[in-house]
């Protein structure tokens, strides 16, 4: 087979294994990296290296490897814009975890989430109580949302915080 050609194949069939993979594992745990998730990407980074290129280690190899994941990233992002089923099954939709001041019990099974994380999430946006929450979402990227109304000025007020412990749901 053409060596280019070997290249080619070998990272395509590479990118598409890690795009499955992290729709299986969550990819909502790549949304904030701590030092166990970056020592895990560079190991993976490490692992597929040799996957995608195999002996072809020549600079055109290297560069035919990143056109590719490129090129397949680029249509990837495209099939989904285009195609409504096909970026559902690769990202879920938001959860609605809070409406007004109601909390859903059966959302926060489906994503996994306590109620003290939830409360401690809401804190986390500087409002004081479930009650107080208009409307909180479990976003596609594993944060969470929080849109408070203010009493006082009848007010929406909108904040949206990084979770440190992201959940896997689907």
């Amino acid at each position: 087979m053409n060596p280019i050609l070997d290249v080619a194949l070998r990272s395509l069939c590479v990118y598409l294994f890690m795009v499955i993979a992290i729709r299986l594992f969550g990819k909502n745990q790549l949304s904030q990296l701590n030092a166990g998730d970056v020592v895990l990407l560079l190991l993976i980074s490490n692992a597929v290296q040799n996957a995608m290129v195999g002996p072809n280690t020549s600079l055109e190899g290297g560069l035919i490897a990143a056109l590719v994941l490129f090129v397949a990233n680029f249509i990837l992002k495209r099939l989904m814009f285009s195609n409504r089923s096909f970026e559902t099954f690769m990202e879920d939709d938001p959860v609605i975890l809070v409406k007004d001041g109601v909390v859903d019990e059966k959302a926060l099974n489906k994503v996994k989430i306590t109620k003290s994380e939830l409360e401690e999430a809401i804190r986390e946006h500087g409002v004081a109580s479930i009650e107080d929450v208009k409307l909180s979402l479990l976003e596609v990227d594993g944060n969470i949302s929080v849109i408070s109304q203010d009493e006082k000025n009848k007010q929406t007020h909108y904040s949206r915080i990084k979770r440190k412990n992201k959940r896997k749901y689907h």
